[in-house]
């Protein structure tokens, strides 16, 4: 299956409060709405956003009619996330914890996650507001572990969607979903301009061989897999 490849139209709608410290949802979240869109999710549906920030992608998959959990691990993204939907009118149950240890023992129709993905120097793990977007030398430090937890959280027949940045590796991405058992596949793809923490650390990501002399843009992805 071949991925599709667009600029990203905008405006896009934003969502009703963000607070600082909260992942303001940019390009990214977008695109994996676009995703989620496309999805047959039917009413009464089981959803799981795994990092839901200020809550975009929750409150508009509640419209949808699905019923949703929304998990993160800052307090702030809680809020904002209880805030948003309870502005939107929307039920959605919101769980502070680190990804699906907040929902142990629970299964999902559909999973979506934004998870951190930028490349960032130094051994330190992020903290503060860089905790929404640094994530370790390779960008995988998230990423790993939504593949690892996908599977468990998922019915037979479930879904994932996951965004990312292909400097993070999308095709180890594949991989290590199909070594749990999953169909995955880089369903969408999307070239946008850096924005500023791409641009603060641009000699870094180049001498380490991400990013190419003279790149401008960044390419997002969606990956879809499926729980057979």
């Amino acid at each position: 299956m071949s991925a599709a490849t667009a600029a990203l139209p905008r405006p896009r709608p934003r969502p009703l409060v963000t607070l600082p410290g909260v992942y303001a949802p940019q390009d990214d979240t977008w695109l994996l709405l676009r995703a989620l869109y496309r999805e047959d999710l039917a009413a009464g549906a089981e959803l799981l956003d795994l990092g839901s920030g200020s809550g975009a992608l929750a409150v508009r998959a509640a419209r949808r009619g699905a019923r949703v959990t929304a998990v993160d691990i800052s307090w702030q993204a809680v809020l904002a996330t209880r805030l948003n939907a309870w502005l939107s009118g929307q039920r959605v149950t919101v769980r502070h914890g680190d990804l699906t240890a907040a929902v142990a023992g629970r299964s999902f129709d559909l999973l979506l996650s934004n998870p951190p993905y930028v490349p960032a120097p130094g051994a330190r793990r992020p903290r503060g507001p860089s905790r929404a977007w640094d994530a370790g030398r390779d960008g995988r430090l998230l990423v790993d572990r939504v593949c690892d937890a996908a599977a468990g959280a998922l019915r037979p027949g479930g879904v994932l969607l996951m965004v990312h940045s292909g400097l993070c590796g999308p095709e180890d991405t594949l991989e290590r979903l199909s070594r749990t058992g999953m169909r995955a596949v880089v369903s969408d793809r999307a070239l946008i301009p850096f924005g500023p923490v791409l641009r603060s650390r641009l000699s870094w990501l180049r001498s380490q061989g991400l990013l190419a002399q003279g790149q401008d843009k960044e390419e997002l992805v969606i990956i879809r897999a499926e729980h057979p």
